[in-house]
């Protein structure tokens, strides 16, 4: 039986769609059957225009102010109202946040069964997932339609195509809800060090901040190089949970860094196409953040630390401060030669 795939997403503050969206909908396509796109969002026409290539036979609209934040209720009333619109079979939509809010509630309005934390779609279709904390992957077929299935991020490129001029369905949805956003607040660190879409995730261990050669800590110098290189290399910074969790345990720490950092089995699981990792350990616990970072190497001082044991494509053994501080001066000539070009 041909399946009617729904390409769920939700549009940005200026109504485009963000790139794990778009890997969505690369994802959707390859699913065959009738493609069909859903969009949430305060306005969804630019959206709509940037996929109008996309092979969607229709593209259906729940819009309005009320639809522009994530909340509950009004995302889940919208995604029933598409899913129930174009009577899909299998809704595909971005792990992110709001849809793993909500999306569970949906399939249990819908009768239907749903699946996060997806990394791989194929034809069948068929799905391969992770559980407890990303450490067992499974294989699954369903039989149970509507089956909604949440896509991680980085698992294929984004659809990319010319725009067009699309012509928008829009579905009438009441924004029931109680609640209402009066303001945003993020963790203060200092400058920006979380960069979903850099080329390197860099991560720091709980190495730099403990004594050194010379018998003492150097906080300073590791801020420093640390910052320097997340400057010159525009990397993402990562971090093990023993570095974050100094601060409550009154040692001094890396004032940048915050819970958000955190990598490994309590924290994110990035998908950079390269890592670098330092002063860290490198056991089961940071290894599981690093599942899909395709190419990893680490500096280490000792020779038989966990990134050595298969957990790593390359080990330099050799004291993180140095080699780092080498790193930054070739990015800082690096840079002055492009300016001088320039």
């Amino acid at each position: 039986m041909a399946e009617t795939v729904l390409f769920l997403a939700n549009t940005e503050a200026d109504g485009t769609l963000g790139r794990i969206a778009l890997e969505a909908l690369a994802v959707a396509k390859s699913l065959g059957g009738t493609l069909i796109a859903g969009l949430i969002g305060g306005a969804v026409q630019p959206a709509a225009d940037s996929i109008a290539s996309s092979g969607a036979s229709r593209i259906l609209a729940v819009a309005g102010e009320a639809f522009a934040e994530s909340r509950y209720a009004t995302d889940a009333a919208a995604a029933e109202a598409l899913a129930k619109a174009v009577q899909a079979t299998i809704v595909v939509a971005p792990h992110i946040s709001r849809f793993a809010r909500c999306m569970a509630g949906v399939a249990q309005r819908l009768g239907g069964r749903i699946d996060t934390h997806v990394t791989s779609v194929v034809t069948g279709p068929q799905i391969t997932r992770w559980y407890y904390r990303q450490r067992m992957e499974a294989v699954l077929k369903r039989t149970q339609r509507p089956w909604i299935i949440l896509v991680e991020s980085g698992i294929v490129p984004a659809w990319e195509g010319p725009a067009g001029t699309a012509t928008v369905e829009m579905i009438a949805v009441e924004a029931a809800t109680r609640s209402r956003v009066i303001g945003r607040q993020s963790p203060q660190t200092g400058q920006q060090t979380i960069r979903p879409d850099a080329k390197l995730l860099f991560v720091a261990g709980a190495g730099w901040t403990r004594k050194q050669a010379d018998g003492k800590p150097h906080i300073d110098d590791a801020a420093r190089l640390i910052l320097g290189f997340l400057r010159g290399s525009e990397a993402s910074l990562g971090s093990s949970k023993s570095l974050v969790d100094l601060s409550g345990e009154g040692q001094a720490v890396l004032p940048f860094l915050s819970h958000m950092n955190q990598v490994g089995q309590t924290g994110s699981t990035p998908r950079h196409p390269k890592g670098l990792a330092t002063c860290c350990h490198g056991e089961e616990p940071h290894v599981v953040g690093w599942r899909f970072i395709r190419e990893r190497r680490a500096v280490n001082l000792d020779p038989n630390c966990g990134w050595t044991r298969g957990k790593a494509d390359v080990v330099y053994v050799a004291d993180a401060f140095a080699v780092m501080e080498r790193v930054n001066a070739m990015l800082a000539e690096r840079s002055a030669a492009r300016r001088a070009e320039a």
